[in-house]
């Protein structure tokens, strides 16, 4: 199987493109959204944080990384003008966002944030 010389440690996310990215938003898990580029220093810095929470929370939400050179449609739909951005989706439409490298502490609430709601 050809990996287009994208190392392959990413088993714990899923590449989204415009052919699965509306079917997996609107299916029954969350869905976090890396949004990112291969040119992107902080994007590959913010990688194994990405990583190790796809790890933790596998089991309520799927992770899932969207190329913005590759998937320009997608991007653009949601407005993602910086990167890293990352989405939390949640029954086909996006709930919040955080942009920039901005550590796992950050990434956990949003991903706490959607997962148990204020009450």
């Amino acid at each position: 199987m050809e990996t287009s010389g994208a190392s392959s440690h990413q088993d714990s996310t899923v590449k989204l493109t415009g052919a699965n990215f509306d079917r997996l938003a609107s299916g029954d898990k969350l869905m976090f959204v890396d949004f990112w580029a291969v040119w992107c220093g902080p994007c590959r810095i913010m990688d194994p944080v990405v990583e190790k929470l796809a790890a933790k929370y596998a089991d309520k939400v799927l992770f899932g990384k969207v190329n913005v050179d590759e998937e320009m449609d997608i991007s653009s739909r949601y407005q993602v003008f910086s990167i890293p951005t990352f989405m939390i989706f949640k029954n086909g439409q996006p709930m919040d966002a955080v942009i920039g490298a901005v550590g796992e502490a950050s990434l956990e609430r949003l991903i706490k944030g959607a997962i148990e709601p204020a009450r």
